[in-house]
């Protein structure tokens, strides 16, 4: 090696750290050109290494010798001399050890795994593990510290290499783990196990059980970094814990009731840092979402609860944006509510609330109010019986002489508005004058604002009675009150118009010249979002008003929103994007001229790059661990330097931050996806030039690692598919397996690019809330196109319904239950969902393919029977009752040989302790009779005395019983039209007639009057003591004032009917108020 060219190199990397620009880009320059193309840097690199007193100039060296190595897959390392190899691995670690900076040393040691990278797969460096073995268990500790460090490097950039000594290196760490004097070993070594449990396989017993003997000593210097506060320590750690967490290898299934009780105890305790305490929180959090089985069956929810309580009374920080240990307690919370069953959270937490909220201490009065709110998400089904219980508390906490505590209630309310709908409506005449208080008083006057903006949304049927004065209110707050205030009070005027649709008229100019000056705000932070905001809530005024009124202002505002399109937020595109979706429903063909200008930016916006597009997976943390070697499971960034080569580290990636960055644009694309098949839906074939190039990004979409995208992207997909169809010359199609009504070539092209993609798309799916978006829109486009859309498909389609009622689903996989254990039967609401919407997609492909549904209903019908059970939730009951009845619709006759085993399902069903489950099961044994070839007539008198109870409500009974009783009606109906005789009329008719007319489910007139209509036709007489009461029910039905309640085929036949009764008794129809209904009056 010439000496001339070790101290040029040594002179030019000094220049590199000058500040000065010029002399820094030109030594680099040099550098590239002159030196880093030679393979005689490599030597000459590792002499200075080893030579250059300077530590600035030892560590640059190191990390550019690191990258010389690496370069083009070693290609520069492999063109040095054999010699020289052989002597910089026999030499280079020796000399590391000598090395006193830690900085130096830690980059020396990413330099010997990189030669490692090249070497050991090869063979040709067997002395590299035994010199690392013998180091890291040297006497000298800092000896010791390096060694460890080396092999952590080293098995980070190549694992398989050392496969074959993974038990000698368990051995090793079983001693590093405890290493006496050394806690940066200690950290080290759970560093290598994090890399290494990447690569075990659950087949890999031997291994598993060698790892698994390990964790105990893992999880305690996890708790010696903690106790020490060696943040960056427990930071490495905690990412070990998270990257452990989320293999699918059940590495930690055995220690989870210790894990979970050392992970309270570093969350709990208020001596350790805060950061520290937020990162076990965080740990506990991870735990919650990818161990719930574990949780489940060790019962663990009650005793995490406990622990977690306290904390929700700790102080939370001004910044919304900054996390606390009572956030991340109120987050763990929250992730049991959702991912386990209702019935292991709620009851202990509501203990534990009433505990709290009974305490002198208003923080543990907040606490508890905060953890209501948050719970309700999760159990909101199984909190709806238990209300009675709630309501005082959330009544007294609107009363409350603290603040915190009124502010926190009003957060709850907030959630309950969005949960539980009906419960906060009937509850309207305390929930809004308690909060027209809390407005009036600054201290709670943001967060009441919040609470009567939810509440606004969901008040339509009674909103009248308050609307002038809340308008007057909020009115002049929009005056008077800081913007963090003004962006909620507008938000609220926006619910305020949602729920009183024309009503809200009157206000809506005075209320528009208020906001105007809002539409001009161009101040990042507080003004940009009351812009935002503002441009939601004109929005919702024009859907309100409707586009007569709104028209005048329609072309300023969409100027309005170009304008915010061009801002350069995020936040403000999402809003734009937002208001055509809006523009365009309300002014359908009138939008029509603006798509040139609007379609662009929304493609703009689903093709924009957010800076981590090689994160194509579902979940960004997978990141860490899809790659098939840990070398390239670790590059988060594509950026290179100008020989190609990566610059950035994993550890100098901020990951939270590139993530909070990408997050306003992953939801502006969200927005800007959803918003283009709103787009097509209401401006139909105007917009069939765009439909090609939407379709293809959309496709794209379906890989984001986001799951909102993902969603969106295949509701517009299929809305696409469903508008393209509309607009197609297409006929009805038949119900069958073969398609007897072809589409039009181009919807069939269509359907060949999306379908596909969709599939696909499942396959992978981890998110279960996608999961049952596709299903439910699946099941909607079955019923728009039926069968030639799933020609080709069927058996993948019928596949998904499959696995989700098997409870099979990649979403629903859990790595620590084994394979042939049965799913729990308890399960977490939103897991309910999921089976529900499996169910919405049989019940499509029975009515798509109608009686050819029938072999197919053998397979399914046990999978959605297990469903009904009587320790099932009320969801799953309900749902599997529901999804039969729409299949006996689908299959009509076929369903024939189906007939005893679903008659002693509904029997069961008829019986439950819950209206919804009732209804259902009224519906299905109507229809079951209806279509059903098995004369079912010996079972009417059991039958109707199943049915009768379900007409006994008052007008204040909740809607799910008078919906039953509609339902119920329906069924009555049924058996009369099916078997007359078989029915003792003079007991059931009193009844029947008395339950109408239907309040709640107007489908069921069409059974109910073609009932009427055949007594009428075949036996007169028996209607004759109750035609004044049935003529007084026409009236009803008829009134052009209300709700269409029996469709056009129905009216007329109603209409011929009172002419023929007004031929016999024109007093009669007088009387009734149906003279105008006579025939040719």
């Amino acid at each position: 090696m010439q000496p001339n060219f070790v101290q040029g190199l040594h002179n030019l990397l000094v220049q590199t750290t000058s500040n000065d620009t010029v002399v820094l880009k030109a030594a680099t320059a040099q550098l590239n050109q002159d030196y880093y193309k030679n393979p005689a840097c490599i030597s000459a690199l590792a002499s200075i290494i080893t030579s250059s007193p300077d530590q600035a100039i030892r560590q640059l060296a190191a990390v550019e010798l690191r990258k010389r190595v690496a370069y083009n897959s070693g290609n520069l390392w492999t063109l040095i001399s054999q010699d020289e190899r052989e002597q910089i691995k026999t030499k280079f670690p020796e000399l590391i050890l000598g090395e006193s900076s830690n900085p130096v040393r830690h980059s020396a040691a990413r330099v010997v795994a990189a030669i490692a990278a090249i070497e050991v797969p090869m063979g040709t460096w067997p002395q590299l593990l035994p010199f690392l073995q013998q180091t890291c268990t040297s006497p000298n500790a800092s000896h010791r510290e390096v060694g460890m460090f080396m092999l952590y490097t080293a098995l980070e950039n190549i694992v398989e290499g050392f496969q074959d000594q993974l038990t000698s290196l368990f051995q090793l760490f079983s001693q590093t783990l405890a290493d006496p004097d050394s806690l940066e070993v200690r950290i080290t070594t759970a560093r290598a196990m994090g890399v290494i449990a990447q690569f075990i396989d659950a087949d890999e017993k031997a291994y598993l059980a060698q790892f698994q003997a390990l964790l105990p000593g893992m999880i305690q210097v996890i708790g010696q970094c903690v106790e020490s506060s060696n943040e960056a320590g427990a930071r490495n750690l905690f990412d070990v814990l998270e990257t452990l967490l989320i293999l699918e290898v059940p590495l930690l299934s055995k220690v989870i009731p210790d894990l979970v009780e050392f992970l309270l105890r570093c969350g709990g305790n208020r001596a350790y840092d805060g950061e520290l305490r937020i990162l076990a929180l965080n740990a506990l959090n991870w735990t919650v979402q990818y161990k719930k089985s574990k949780l489940q069956s060790f019962g663990l929810a009650p005793s995490i609860l406990e622990h977690l309580m306290p904390l929700t009374t700790e102080e939370e920080p001004e910044d919304v944006d900054e996390d606390a240990p009572s956030r991340s307690a109120l987050r763990i919370i929250d992730g049991l509510a959702t991912n386990l069953p209702p019935m292991q959270v709620f009851p202990a937490l509501r203990t534990l609330i009433v505990q709290y909220f009974s305490s002198q201490d208003p923080a543990q009065r907040r606490g508890a109010m905060l953890a209501l709110g948050i719970a309700v998400e999760g159990c909101s089904e199984f909190m709806t019986p238990l209300m009675g219980e709630v309501w005082p508390i959330i009544e007294a906490g609107l009363q409350d002489i603290d603040a915190s505590v009124r502010k926190a209630t009003c957060i709850a309310v907030s959630c309950f508005c969005e949960w539980l709908e009906e419960e906060c409506v009937a509850k309207h005449t305390v929930l809004i004058p308690a909060i027209m208080n809390l407005i009036n008083d600054s201290a709670t006057q943001r967060s009441a604002c919040t609470a009567l903006d939810a509440l606004l949304e969901i008040l339509a049927d009674v909103i009248d009675q308050y609307l002038q004065l809340i308008m007057e209110r909020l009115s002049g707050l929009l005056e008077t009150a800081p913007i963090p205030v003004k962006s909620v009070v507008t938000g609220a005027i926006g619910s305020a118009a949602h729920a009183s649709k024309e009503k809200f008229i009157p206000y809506f100019e005075p209320t528009m010249q208020r906001l105007q000056h809002f539409l001009v705000l161009t101040g990042e932070g507080e003004e940009i979002e009351l812009r935002g905001i503002t441009m939601d809530a004109v929005g919702t005024f024009a859907e309100a008003v409707g586009k007569d009124p709104f028209r005048p202002y329609f072309p300023t505002m969409m100027t309005q929103a170009f304008e915010g399109i061009e801002m350069g937020s995020a936040r403000l595109r999402e809003c734009s994007f937002l208001f055509f979706g809006v523009m365009a429903r309300v002014f359908g063909d009138e939008f029509a001229g603006y798509l040139p200008q609007v379609v662009p930016p929304l493609i703009a916006s689903c093709t924009q790059d957010e800076g981590t597009e090689e994160v194509t997976t579902s979940d960004p943390n997978s990141a860490f661990n899809s790659g098939l070697s840990a070398s390239n499971a670790i590059p988060v960034s594509d950026e290179v330097d100008v020989n190609g080569l990566p610059t950035e580290e994993l550890e100098d990636v901020d990951l939270d931050k590139l993530l909070d960055v990408n997050s306003a644009i992953a939801v502006e694309k969200e927005i800007a996806a959803d918003t283009i098949g709103m787009l097509f839906n209401a401006t139909q074939a105007h917009f069939l030039p765009y439909v090609e190039q939407c379709t293809l990004e959309l496709v794209k979409l379906l890989a984001h690692y986001y799951e909102g995208i993902r969603k969106s992207a295949l509701d517009s997909l299929l809305e696409i598919v469903r508008t393209f169809y509309d607009l197609s010359d297409h006929q009805d199609w038949e119900a069958g397996a073969t398609v007897t009504v072809a589409l039009a070539p181009t919807v069939k092209d269509l359907i060949g690019h999306v379908l596909p993609a969709l599939m696909e798309m499942y396959e992978t799916e981890d998110n279960k809330s996608v999961v049952s978006a596709l299903c439910v829109h699946l099941a909607e486009t079955i019923n728009k196109i039926g069968p030639a859309f799933v020609e080709g498909q069927l058996e993948p389609i019928c596949g998904i319904a499959i696995q989700i009622l098997e409870q099979k689903a990649f979403c629903q996989q859990d790595p620590d239950q084994d394979e042939e254990e049965e799913a729990p039967e308890a399960q977490a609401e939103y897991d309910s969902v999921l089976v529900s919407s499996a169910g919405d997609l049989v019940a499509a492909l029975a009515n798509a393919l109608g009686g050819d549904f029938a072999p197919a209903f053998g397979r399914f019908f046990p999978l959605i029977a297990k469903y009904y059970k009587k320790n099932r939730s009320l969801s799953d009951r309900s749902s599997a009752i529901g999804c039969l009845a729409e299949i006996i619709a689908g299959m009509k006759n076929a369903v024939s040989p189906s007939t005893e085993p679903l008659l002693e399902l509904f029997y069961q069903a008829l019986s439950d302790t819950d209206a919804e489950v009732l209804s259902n099961a009224a519906f299905a044994v109507g229809l079951l009779t209806e279509y059903s070839e098995v004369d079912l007539s010996p079972q009417y008198l059991h039958l109707l005395g199943a049915l009768r109870p379900l007409f006994v409500v008052t007008s204040d009974s909740p809607a799910s019983k008078l919906n039953a009783k509609d339902n119920a009606a329906g069924a009555v109906a049924r058996l009369i039209v099916r078997n007359t005789a078989a029915v003792p009329l003079d007991q059931v008719l009193p009844v029947f007639v008395e339950a109408l007319p239907l309040k709640n489910d107007y489908l069921e007139n069409r059974p109910v009057f073609r009932a009427i209509f055949h007594l009428v036709q075949t036996n007169g007489a028996v209607l004759g003591p109750y035609m004044d009461q049935l003529l007084r029910v026409f009236a009803v039905v008829l009134d052009p004032n209300g709700p269409d309640q029996v469709g056009d085929d129905i009216r007329a036949e109603l209409i011929q009917l009172i002419g023929v009764v007004n031929a016999q008794d024109p007093a009669k129809i007088q009387a009734a108020g149906l003279s105008a209904f006579v025939p040719g009056a």
